[in-house]
């Protein structure tokens, strides 16, 4: 039987259509089980329990468990190139954060390209860090700490987790923006680094709000200044450093990625479930508590932070001739 020309035409459009169409129900369904996130941090800090909080709330909308698993060690690059290996079926998600963004600079020889072998999903949260010193110090303010810095070039330590980190880079920007000199001294953790500060064996260092926060409160440490564009509302009377230093940015940022061919559909999905648990007044409530702020967006929105923040630590890094440990 020969079929007129215009049934064969709809018969074409509609196979052709059929692909489309099946991924649009397969994303639909998505996920139909569990999710792993891979966290490169440790189990118990920031970068831990803020992912921790999102997957909660993650599960119990979409009714499928997401998982989180801990992958940390050099730098967050571990646990990176085992979410751009895995398959791009929307099953394994990265909690992409600032030290990606430092580490595509840092690091020489990565088997992997973080801005092409990551698709952003959304951006999530931001964690400021607060300029804190030892209480012995004369400096009340910013400009007393800079003066005092000034007149006593080389003999101030400013403390860190590790070279690199997201502490190490923002006392480099300091100093690069102030133009003060100070010795680097590089810890394996904030933990040590907060215990040596307080002990006054270093004198300033640029931790994350909720690790350093209770020492603020106790008057161990002295807050001169928050490091993002917004005053904290965890420390609701301390300045911005921009404030003093026009355009000085440095919080840690925390989004989720996957790996690169995952379906638009699925990216699509996660961005706006993710939007609407970043829109739920109790998440939003437990974050603010940790001393976060809610992000959120596009995903070219997440896109062009991570384009920026690596351009600006790339300047940062090769200023300060900064090499990993």
């Amino acid at each position: 039987m020969k079929l007129p020309r215009r049934n064969i035409l709809h018969l074409a459009a509609g196979a052709a259509a059929l692909p489309a169409v099946s991924r649009f129900a397969w994303a639909q369904a998505y996920p139909t089980r569990p999710v792993r996130v891979v966290v490169f941090f440790p189990a118990g800090g920031v970068g831990d329990i803020t992912a921790r909080l999102l997957v909660q709330w993650l599960s119990e909308r979409v009714g499928q468990p997401f998982v989180i698993e801990n992958r940390p060690g050099a730098g967050g690059t571990i646990g990176t190139e085992a979410v751009v290996r895995a398959p791009p079926d929307g099953n394994t998600l990265l909690w992409a954060t600032s030290p990606n963004a430092i580490g595509a600079t840092l690091y020489d020889k990565l088997s992997y390209n973080f801005i092409r072998d990551v698709v952003p999903v959304v951006a999530t949260f931001r964690v400021p860090n607060v300029m804190v010193i030892n209480p012995s110090l004369p400096a009340k303010t910013v400009p007393e700490f800079i003066a005092y810095a000034k007149a006593n070039p080389g003999k101030l330590n400013l403390a860190s987790g590790g070279n690199g980190t997201p502490t190490h880079v923002a006392g480099e920007l300091f100093k690069m923006m102030a133009d003060v000199n100070m010795l680097h001294v590089p810890y394996r953790g904030g933990a040590p680094a907060l215990t040596d500060l307080i002990a006054g064996q270093v004198q300033v260092m640029f931790e994350a709000v909720p690790s350093s926060i209770e020492y603020i409160r106790a008057g161990k440490l002295r807050a001169l200044a928050i490091t993002s564009m917004t005053r904290s509302d965890a420390l609701p009377d301390v300045p911005t450093l921009d404030n003093f230093l026009p355009g000085f940015e440095a919080s840690t940022w925390f989004g989720v990625g996957a790996p690169k061919n995952t379906p638009a559909e699925i990216i699509e999905k996660l961005n706006n479930e993710i939007n609407a648990g970043l829109a739920d007044p109790k998440l939003k409530a437990r974050i603010t508590e940790l001393g976060g702020v809610m992000l959120g967006g596009s995903p070219a929105d997440f896109g062009k932070l991570i384009s920026d923040e690596t351009e600006k630590w790339a300047k940062v890094i090769r200023t300060a001739n900064i090499r990993p440990e």
